[in-house]
């Protein structure tokens, strides 16, 4: 009788412990249950690593795995829709991601504006005299080599841009690339002290590193665009504390401007996203509710 009671306390006790294992490897840090992995789009663009990085550190630290899916925009909003994608932190709205939010609306939920100060556009170098506008581009493309060099296919602003060849009348062919590649094609026309025609935006350190203007755009097709937070629409019922937290999501420009530009001079991406978690707390305890 005594080693029958002897084995049931035995086997009480071994379930007693296994339930606290368990239940401490599904929780996180503040005893949220992290059994919830929230997926990430990621575009080609030096825009969206900052904000991406600094969520994915919170939310880790929330006690949820993340995970990253790189793709260009178009496969980002298809992800989006399907739910292989649960949040992009990089959506231009409201006119150049525009026709990916008509398409896919009743899947994909606007959650928060990041920030409003999203300049685009074509640009040149600025010492490039009596051209500041795109019409002023008639005419004149043979002096940048007919070409304007751009993002890759599928992009807002590539599908923009050839609807613009068009409106305008130009004599342009649009060389599709990555931004890595448009980059280092300008580049090196720039530093050959050659005109060049290609795809700006801001943030985004070319701005910092060479001397360039936006050129203006009278028939609209290029406007200073919100960069918000979007999800997919089944997030709010999945992960509720997730939607909360980027719902209440902001990121002044600049420090991602600053952040990009820390990046591209070799700093590990997640050391910039935790140095600026540590240097602004209080925005931070803001998105978090705190």
């Amino acid at each position: 009788m005594k080693k029958w009671k002897f084995s049931f306390l035995l086997l009480l006790l071994f379930t007693l412990l296994v339930g606290c294992s368990s239940q401490t490897q599904n929780t996180g840090g503040n005893g949220t249950n992290n059994s919830e992995t929230i997926t990430f789009g990621v575009t080609p663009w030096t825009s969206t690593v900052p904000p991406t990085k600094v969520a994915k550190l919170l939310l880790e630290d929330m006690g949820y795995t993340v995970e990253e899916k790189n793709a260009d925009a178009g496969g980002v909003y298809t992800g989006l829709s399907r739910g292989d994608l649960d949040v992009f932190m990089d959506a231009w709205l409201p006119d150049m991601h525009a026709n990916y939010m008509n398409r896919y609306k009743s899947q994909i939920e606007d959650l928060a504006v990041s920030y409003t100060e999203g300049e685009l556009g074509w640009v040149i170098p600025s010492n490039v005299e009596g051209i500041d506008s795109i019409e002023d581009l008639k005419g004149k493309e043979d002096l940048f080599g007919g070409k304007v060099y751009g993002i890759e296919e599928g992009a807002g602003m590539t599908i923009t841009s050839k609807e613009m060849i068009e409106e305008y009348g130009l004599d342009l062919e649009y060389v599709a690339s990555s931004e890595g590649g448009m980059l280092a094609q300008a580049s090196k026309l720039m530093k050959s002290g050659d005109p060049v025609l290609f795809l700006g935006w801001r943030p985004h350190p070319m701005f910092v590193d060479y001397d360039l203007k936006v050129l203006e755009d009278p028939k609209g097709f290029f406007k200073t665009s919100e960069v918000h937070v979007v999800a997919n629409n089944s997030l709010k019922e999945e992960a509720p504390e997730v939607h909360e937290f980027l719902s209440n999501w902001s990121m002044p420009v600049e420090d991602i401007e600053e952040m990009i530009v820390k990046i591209d001079n070799g700093a590990d991406e997640e050391e910039v996203a935790q140095e600026w978690i540590d240097n602004n707390q209080d925005l931070v305890n803001a998105m978090l509710g705190k």
